[in-house]
């Protein structure tokens, strides 16, 4: 395991920083002595953060999605700070629902944002990254360790931004870029809170087996996270036992294809009344930026 490093003077930028995971940890970073700068699509949210953190910080309205703008961002941070030594590309979104019925919109979106987005972000700010031997950590999940049913367009994105990653390390490591990974099971955030809304996704997730049916607390993963950050380890998990989840997760599809196939066919009459687009309030947030875009267009 590597030493840890003091974050004292370091310079991080945190993709949705507007709340949850991003917003906490930005704080937290903050508080040991980084400057931080936050990206997201809430620009008065963002600057209520910003305004809030105990060191120097600034924040970006942007869509991770958007090469021309996150390339812009990237120039404007080492403009501001003069560099840039950690990138925590935390921006995502979530849907659920049956695949066959769902928006093929909002599906779509879970993948351009999770896994796009971390990849647009990656390219953008790997100059300065290169220029500092910085660290790159690419916020995955649970869901990229073991597939569910519902959620297919969120597994699938984590699964794709966990090998992109993966793969990042082995082209960047020359360089003196490290790249991680990092691994949450239900976090309390206002995605799970949202997606716990729906009566037959809340109850379909009270069924899964311990320890994957809690939510757990947001101020102890984000504290591993940081930990995570200073070791600039190539895997962060902000959950003790997603360690241990490495070891079996060969046989995890068969289970739960076989498992999966009697909870669909019980909750069968319900399913259509699962809501179809994102969901929490980021997902409301990308939603409204979509629209006021399709509007100036």
């Amino acid at each position: 395991m590597s030493a840890s490093r003091s974050l004292e003077g370091q310079v991080a930028v945190v993709t949705g920083a507007a709340r949850g995971v991003g917003e906490l940890l930005a704080r937290k970073l903050s508080a040991r002595g980084a400057k931080v700068a936050l990206v997201g699509l809430e620009p008065e949210v963002l600057k209520e953060v910003s305004e809030r953190l105990h060191t120097d910080s600034d924040h970006w309205h942007a869509d991770v999605t958007d090469h021309e703008a996150m390339a812009r961002v990237a120039q404007e941070v080492k403009q501001r700070f003069g560099k840039v030594d950690l990138v925590v590309a935390n921006a995502g979104v979530a849907a659920g629902g049956p695949f066959a019925d769902s928006d093929p919109e909002a599906w779509r979106r879970v993948i351009e944002v999770n896994l796009i987005g971390g990849a647009v972000t990656a390219r953008a700010f790997l100059p300065v990254l290169t220029e500092s031997r910085g660290y790159f950590l690419q916020i995955a999940s649970l869901a990229a360790i073991t597939p569910a049913p519902m959620m297919s367009a969120y597994c699938a994105s984590k699964s794709g931004v966990e090998a992109f990653a993966h793969c990042l390390r082995a082209e960047v490591g020359h360089k003196g870029v490290e790249v991680g990974v990092g691994y949450l099971s239900w976090t309390d955030t206002d995605m799970v809170r949202g997606a716990d809304q729906d009566e037959v996704m809340r109850e379909l997730r009270g069924r899964l087996p311990w320890p994957a049916n809690r939510t757990y607390p947001l101020g102890p993963a984000v504290d591993r996270i940081v930990a995570g950050i200073e070791r600039r380890s190539p895997h962060v998990y902000a959950q003790w036992w997603l360690r241990g989840m490495q070891g079996v997760r060969g046989y995890l599809p068969g289970i739960i294809a076989t498992v999966g196939r009697r909870e669909m066919k019980r909750f069968e009459p319900r399913l259509t009344s699962v809501s179809r687009g994102l969901v929490g309030a980021g997902g409301a947030a990308d939603e409204k930026e979509r629209a006021l875009g399709t509007e100036r267009h």
